[in-house]
């Protein structure tokens, strides 16, 4: 009885202790993100992407949403922001026995930046971001037939924008508009190949029910 009750003490006593150092392990973390640690910050948001890799689809995204999270990749971290790019392809049904365009990768890449924002400024642990930008690219065929992958839309979204966003009101297109995202489109409607880093055509923040000048 007496070992028994040693033994549940010892039992108690190293959770205890391993719950301390990871409280205080979070908590190094959290004021050397706060600081500015670079290093720090993108080992942070590693650990994140390469969670949400293998997660499993939360039942409120949809799986082509699901799957552009997935692709993401980091490429640039800063001291209070981050850059990812992100992979999304047309979406098609069977209609009638006809494959016929869901959704356009456009629209797939508004989604999931909306998606990605959210998550890069709130779901990352300890961390807390002053802004991130999600550049999306999908699969364009040249006139030789030949795949190339080109960017068609970028978002820089700052933390002071995204709370001026209703999140739960608004469709992807209206919070990527809001944010400030960049894109072309052609006569028809389909989006076309963007330079990402080309500053002189970045637009500010719109807010919702303003078109940005493209």
């Amino acid at each position: 009885m007496v070992w028994g009750i040693v033994a549940i003490g010892i039992v108690f006593a190293v959770v205890a202790y391993v719950v301390l150092q990871g409280t205080r392990a979070s908590l190094a973390w959290r004021k050397a993100a706060a600081g500015g640690d670079v290093d720090v910050i993108r080992r942070m948001l590693e650990e994140s992407i390469g969670s949400w890799g293998s997660m499993k689809r939360p039942k409120d995204v949809p799986p082509e949403v699901w799957r552009g999270v997935q692709s993401v990749e980091l490429v640039e971290v800063a001291a209070d922001s981050a850059r990812v790019s992100c992979q999304v392809e047309s979406e098609y049904r069977l209609v009638d026995g006809r494959w016929a365009e869901a959704g356009g990768p456009l629209q797939q890449g508004m989604a999931v930046t909306a998606r990605l924002v959210d998550m890069l400024l709130y779901d990352v642990p300890n961390l807390r971001l002053d802004g991130a930008r999600v550049d999306v690219y999908t699969t364009f065929r040249d006139p030789d037939g030949e795949s190339q992958r080109v960017c068609i839309l970028t978002t820089n979204a700052r933390r002071e924008v995204v709370r001026e966003v209703d999140w739960e009101g608004s469709l992807p297109a209206e919070i990527v508009d809001a944010l400030g995202g960049r894109y072309r489109l052609s006569e028809r409607g389909a989006a076309l190949p963007i330079d990402p880093d080309d500053k002189a055509a970045i637009p500010a923040p719109q807010g919702l029910g303003t078109q940005a000048d493209r």
